[in-house]
C-alpha cells in the first residue's frame, strides 16, 4: 500500500497510499463471491449464480463497496502508524484524492482530530462585573407601576379627551375602495390606546377624541400583512367613541403586598419593597451580561486562548455559514452568486474568520462545561422548544417535531450549554452563583412583566 503518514498539527493529520488495482479485486471477488450466495437470479439456482454475472449485474455497487473498503483500510492503518486513537477523530474523513493509475489508485485521506489544549487562569478572561446601585426611586417607580397596573379600571369623566394609557370602548368599520372588508368591523371593542395592538396611525389618530364624537381615520395595512388580501392597501375606518376607562388610582399598601406574595408567611409593604429590589438587582444583572459581558467574555476567550483547529470542521461551519446567509439575500445578488462559482466562493472564504473562532468557542466551551460541571438535561431543552413556542403562538408539537425533524435539538443544546457557563463565570467573578438565585424572585419577576403588558 505504500503507506504515508502525516500529522499537520495537533488537530489535522493526513494518509496517503496507493491502493494496488490487484488487492481491489480481490475484495471485488469477495464480495462478489457473498452476494452469489444469497441472491436470486432468473435461469439460476439459488446460491449458483455465476461470479461473472454477479460482478455484471452489480458491478457498481460492489466497485463501490470495494473501495469503501480498501479506504477504511488504509484509514486504519493510518491511524496506527500516527498513533492516533479513533475516538479522537472528529467528523468523517475527506478524500481529497482518489486518482486511478495503470496499478493503483492514488489515494490521500483528510483527517480532523479534537483539539488538545488546556484552559488555565480562566478567571483572567473574564470582564470585570460591575452592578449599578438600585435606588430608591427606581423601586417606587416600579412599585407604582404595578400597584397601576393591578387597579381596576373605571369610566373617565365626561369632558375628558382620549389619551395614551386609557382604554376606548370604539365602534369601527373599514373599508376599501369605498366597500367594507371582511374583519373589519366590531361594535363594543376595547382598545387599549398605545398598545400598538391596531395598524400603526389607527391609535394615534383617537388621541385627542371626545366620548360620543365620530372620525374617519385613513391608514395602510403594512406590506407585510398577514391578511394577504390586504396588504399594503389603504383603508378607511369609520370609528365613534363610545366610552373611555382609565386606572382607578391605585393603593399602595400591605394589601397589595398580599396580593403579590401569597406564597410570604406575612407579606408586607416592606417586604415586597425588599423583593422589587432583588428584582431589579437581577434585571440589571441580566440587561448587562446580555447586552455587553456575554460578548466581551466570548471575544476574550477566542482571542486568548490559542490552539489547532479542525479544519474540517470549520470548512463544514464555513458552508453553514455560507448556506444561511443565502436566505437573507435579495434575489439579484443570490443569482449573480449563482451565475459566478468564483464570486460564490469569495462569499463562502468571507465567512472563515467567524467559523474558526464559532468552532474555537465551541470546543472551549465543551472543555469548560466539564471543568466546571455544567450540563444541560434534554427535558430542560424540550421545555425551552415548548416556552418559545407558546410565547409565539405556535403550537408546541409542532415545534418540538419540526426540531427532531431538522435535528436541531443538539444546536440548540450547545447554545443552552454555552450561556450557562457564561453565566456562571460572570457570576464567579461578581462573587455571585445562580444557583443561590430564589424561584419566588423568578416568579415576581415574571408576574410583574406579565401585569406591564
Amino acid at each position: 500500500m505504500n503507506l504515508q503518514t502525516k500529522k499537520i498539527n495537533s488537530a489535522n493529520a493526513s494518509v496517503s497510499g496507493e491502493i494496488l488495482l490487484e488487492d481491489l479485486e480481490k475484495k471485488l471477488n469477495k464480495i462478489a463471491t457473498k452476494i452469489s450466495k444469497t441472491v436470486k437470479m432468473d435461469g439460476f439456482r439459488k446460491g449458483k449464480v455465476p461470479l461473472n454475472v454477479v460482478k455484471s449485474r452489480y458491478k457498481e455497487n460492489i466497485e463501490q463497496d470495494a473501495q469503501k473498503e480498501a479506504v477504511e483500510e488504509m484509514l486504519q492503518l493510518g491511524l496506527k502508524e500516527l498513533q492516533i486513537d479513533a475516538k479522537d477523530v472528529i467528523g468523517d474523513p475527506i478524500i481529497t484524492e482518489f486518482d486511478k493509475k495503470d496499478t493503483f489508485i492514488s489515494t490521500t485521506i483528510k483527517i480532523s482530530l479534537k483539539p488538545d489544549f488546556k484552559l488555565d487562569n480562566i478567571d483572567s478572561y473574564v470582564p470585570d462585573v460591575k452592578l449599578k446601585q438600585i435606588t430608591n426611586k427606581q423601586i417606587e417607580d416600579r412599585l407604582n407601576d404595578i400597584a397601576k397596573n393591578k387597579a381596576p379600571l373605571i369610566e373617565a369623566k365626561k369632558d375628558k379627551k382620549l389619551d395614551k394609557g386609557d382604554t376606548a370602548n370604539i365602534d369601527f368599520k373599514g373599508f376599501i375602495d369605498d366597500k367594507a372588508f371582511e374583519g373589519g368591523e366590531a361594535k363594543g371593542f376595547d382598545l387599549n390606546i398605545g398598545s400598538g395592538q391596531f395598524i400603526p396611525g389607527f391609535e394615534d389618530a383617537l388621541v385627542g377624541l371626545k366620548v360620543g364624537e365620530e372620525k374617519d381615520i385613513d391608514v395602510s395595512f403594512p406590506e407585510n400583512y398577514q391578511a394577504p388580501n390586504l396588504a399594503g392597501k389603504a383603508a378607511v375606518f369609520k370609528v365613534k367613541l363610545n366610552k373611555i376607562q382609565v386606572k382607578d388610582q391605585p393603593k399602595i399598601d400591605d394589601e397589595l403586598a398580599k396580593s403579590l406574595l401569597p406564597e410570604e408567611k406575612e407579606p408586607s409593604l416592606v417586604i415586597l419593597k425588599e423583593k422589587i429590589r432583588e428584582q431589579l438587582e437581577l434585571e440589571s444583572k441580566t440587561k448587562l451580561y446580555n447586552e455587553e459581558l456575554k460578548e466581551k467574555l466570548i471575544e476574550n476567550l477566542n482571542k486568548g486562548i490559542d490552539f489547532d483547529l479542525p479544519d474540517l470542521i470549520v470548512e463544514q461551519e464555513m458552508d453553514l455559514l455560507f448556506r444561511n446567509s443565502l436566505n437573507i439575500l435579495d434575489p439579484k445578488e443570490l443569482e449573480s452568486l449563482k451565475s459566478d462559482p468564483k464570486k460564490a466562493q469569495e462569499k463562502r472564504n468571507s465567512f472563515k474568520e467567524e467559523a474558526q473562532k464559532s468552532v474555537k468557542i465551541t470546543f472551549i466551551v465543551d472543555l469548560l462545561s466539564k471543568q466546571e460541571n455544567i450540563s444541560v438535561e434534554d427535558n430542560e431543552v424540550l421545555q425551552t422548544v415548548y416556552y418559545e413556542s407558546m410565547m409565539s403562538g405556535q403550537n408546541p408539537k409542532d415545534m418540538i417535531e419540526y426540531y427532531k425533524k431538522n435535528n436541531l435539538f443538539p444546536a440548540l443544546k450547545m447554545a443552552m450549554i454555552e450561556d450557562k457557563i457564561l453565566v456562571h463565570l460572570l457570576d464567579k467573578k461578581l462573587g455571585k452563583n445562580t444557583k443561590s438565585e430564589k424561584p419566588k424572585e423568578e416568579k415576581l419577576l415574571k408576574k410583574s412583566k406579565t401585569e406591564e403588558k
